[in-house]
């Protein structure tokens, strides 16, 4: 069976570790590079030990790639830096970028944001967002695609369907996520030190994350109309992991099992999102280490009210997963494949 050759720009990463982790035991991937800055000329073996054993290239600079022999690249670098490097590649390279760079549809909404200047306003336009069980049919044809936030991911999956078909009001939405701490990414920060961030829970970025604009985007183009939320993450002293409890009132003459069956309805032919109707309620250790989405739907005790709470692993399914995902969908192959892997418990 033919291969096809990727890049991993940003591999030393966590999201670039996890996507090369899951990428290794994909029947139609070859890994062909991995590219680092900081750990050019390093192996593997020294960067992640876990990886090694399996054949993989040494980490190399984006000068020594040849992009004419390259079928795809997962981007994984920081934000503000994934657009100036993707600008440079060559046409016919189809990209799956795991950074906030193109997920904002407004380039001036991303620079308000993110408080830089965006150097590839035209690839804006042409980027698609990765959401994948929400617009298979448009990452199937594009060349660029935005994987979406870890918290966007796991709010839209459970309140995308609900506000679409009016089950649930777009208005007073308020968003309670908890996220691990590898969520911050690989470098030193003094927050998520294990000193400051175990044995407690810290709220972060209050009202100003940069993932709310993101939702909001989504949830507005599925209401059709201009749509804010109440949205404040948190950190947990975890390695990966969130889950994230969405409080709404629901649409007129809406009920709590309305809510459920357009969550049904949506996801009936997705193989990685479980709306849980009965038993556990969603928890992280459902879905550590798989592509897996679990979702509950449960009435408020405030009359026409729901609760609806959403986990992921932060890593796969809001990050290296779904990018994969999404390269299946984009080379037209089974979009399970090399996702398999079952949640890790305990």
């Amino acid at each position: 069976m033919e291969k096809l050759n990727i890049a991993v720009i940003g591999a030393s990463g966590y999201t670039g570790g996890d996507l090369v982790r899951l990428a290794v035991r994909h029947p139609r991937i070859n890994i062909r590079y991995l590219v680092a800055k900081t750990h050019a000329g390093k192996s593997v073996r020294e960067v992640f030990p876990h990886l090694d054993g399996h054949g993989l290239p040494d980490l190399v600079d984006s000068d020594g790639v040849d992009w004419q022999d390259v079928d795809a690249v997962f981007c994984g670098l920081p934000h503000g830096t994934a657009h100036s490097i993707i600008a440079k590649l060559p046409d016919g390279v189809r990209v799956i970028d795991m950074s906030a760079d193109f997920r904002l549809r407004d380039v001036g909404t991303w620079e308000q944001w993110y408080g830089l200047e965006h150097s590839a306003p035209e690839l804006v336009k042409k980027a698609v967002y990765g959401l994948s069980e929400h617009y298979r049919d448009e990452i199937a044809t594009a060349s660029l695609v935005a994987c979406p936030g870890c918290y966007p991911t796991a709010t839209l999956m459970a309140l995308l369907p609900a506000v679409r078909e009016g089950v649930v009001s777009g208005d007073d939405l308020i968003i309670d996520a908890k996220s691990g701490v590898s969520g911050a990414g690989r470098g030193l920060k003094q927050n998520t030190l294990f000193s400051e961030a175990g044995e407690g829970l810290s709220p972060y970025a209050i009202a100003a994350h940069r993932h709310a604009p993101e939702i909001e985007q989504e949830l507005g183009l599925g209401a059709g109309r201009a749509i804010t939320v109440n949205f404040t993450p948190h950190l947990v002293p975890m390695s990966r992991g969130e889950l994230v409890t969405c409080y709404a009132r629901l649409g007129e003459g809406k009920t709590v099992d309305d809510v459920r069956e357009a969550l049904v309805e949506t996801y009936a032919d997705s193989a990685f999102v479980r709306v849980v109707k009965e038993g556990p309620a969603p928890s992280t250790q459902q879905v550590r280490g798989s592509n897996y989405c679990r979702i509950g739907v449960y009435a408020d005790r405030i009359t026409d009210r729901v609760i609806i709470i959403s986990t992921i692993d932060n890593l796969v399914k809001g990050s290296a997963g779904q990018a994969l995902q999404n390269f299946n969908l984009m080379f037209g192959l089974e979009e399970s494949l090399g996702l398999e892997q079952l949640p890790l418990f305990p």
